[in-house]
């Protein structure tokens, strides 16, 4: 996941809350943008899908002409390659012109995702890709991604789903664009293996490999670090008492820094090898040590239910 800040200048609170936003929900095929707008529709925007690029300034001159005291929910439009007249440099010259417009606060979401990922999906789902024609999917993926190259480098927050599942990304679409307000940053925790490759989401990422592995010890193998039998082995381990007192240390003044800069969503990785003992347990400690504190936690083991190797 990344993001950059829109150059802008500097705005209050008051004119923040009275422009109406407009987020832009573009990206690959198959990244997941319908499942984004339907989220979003669900936490309260109004969605708006394969809007004709053509129409969009209307649309947009209309919500414009809407009065401040019905001005209504933030709306999310969803627009890619398939939409009706788009071209890449069309599509990023409205953008910008949007972005001048000081009515609204606009923001442009490039969801992404790795094309094996896009490939099986169109496989399982049996589906043609968009820009593939009667050609293999794998053409169909590099032309669009081509295609989309520059739009991508101009998007505010790029979001790679290739290991998200739908409930993982509502998370992150509210944390980003949730519309209640919120004090603090809504963290989510994950636990991974290495094997399987680092969380594209991750913000931070901290490596237990080196402590004592239970899988080496066969009563602890079939179990997870969400046994307690697994959590008193790793405290267990002379390392790992030191470890987690400089791990809080560490985090717990970050937070308010993160939410001093406006970013509303952080994502802790905990890896170990196999994703399975080590870093559950860590990823878990470490949320009921932010809960107790105050924090809204989200955890997810990303690797648990993968067979033990």
């Amino acid at each position: 996941m990344s993001s950059k800040t829109e150059a802008s200048e500097p705005e209050n609170a008051e004119t923040r809350a009275v422009r109406r936003h407009i987020l832009l929900v573009t990206g690959l095929a198959g990244a997941g943008r319908s499942t984004a707008l339907k989220c979003l529709e669900d936490i309260g925007y109004e969605a708006v899908d394969n809007l004709p690029l053509d129409l969009l300034p209307h649309l947009v001159a209309g919500l414009a002409q809407t009065t401040l005291p019905a001005m209504g929910k933030p709306i999310a439009l969803g627009i890619d390659s398939r939409t009706s007249g788009f071209s890449s440099d069309g599509f990023i010259d409205l953008v910008r012109r949007l972005k001048a417009d000081r009515r609204f606060r606009v923001t442009l979401v490039f969801l992404d995702c790795e094309d094996e990922v896009l490939r099986r999906r169109y496989t399982e789902t049996r589906r043609r890709h968009p820009l593939a024609q009667d050609r293999p999917v794998g053409d169909g993926i590099l032309r669009e991604r081509n295609l989309m190259r520059n739009v991508r480098a101009e998007a505010d927050l790029v979001l790679d789903t290739s290991d998200t599942a739908i409930g993982d990304l509502k998370t992150m679409l509210v944390g980003h664009f949730g519309l209640a307000a919120r004090p603090d940053l809504a963290l989510t925790i994950v636990s991974f293996s290495y094997k399987q490759g680092l969380p594209r989401e991750a913000d931070l990422v901290f490596d237990v490999r080196f402590l004592e592995n239970p899988y080496y010890d066969p009563a602890l193998r079939p179990l997870s670090g969400e046994d307690e039998a697994v959590g008193r082995a790793i405290e267990a381990d002379p390392a790992f008492p030191g470890f987690f007192a400089a791990l809080t240390s560490l985090l717990w003044p970050l937070l308010p820094g993160y939410e001093g800069e406006g970013k509303s969503y952080l994502t802790i990785a905990i890896g170990c090898t196999g994703g399975r003992h080590r870093s559950v347990f860590v990823a878990g400690r470490l949320a009921a040590w932010l809960r107790e504190r105050g924090r809204s936690v989200t955890l997810r083991h990303r690797d648990v239910g993968r067979a033990v190797s």
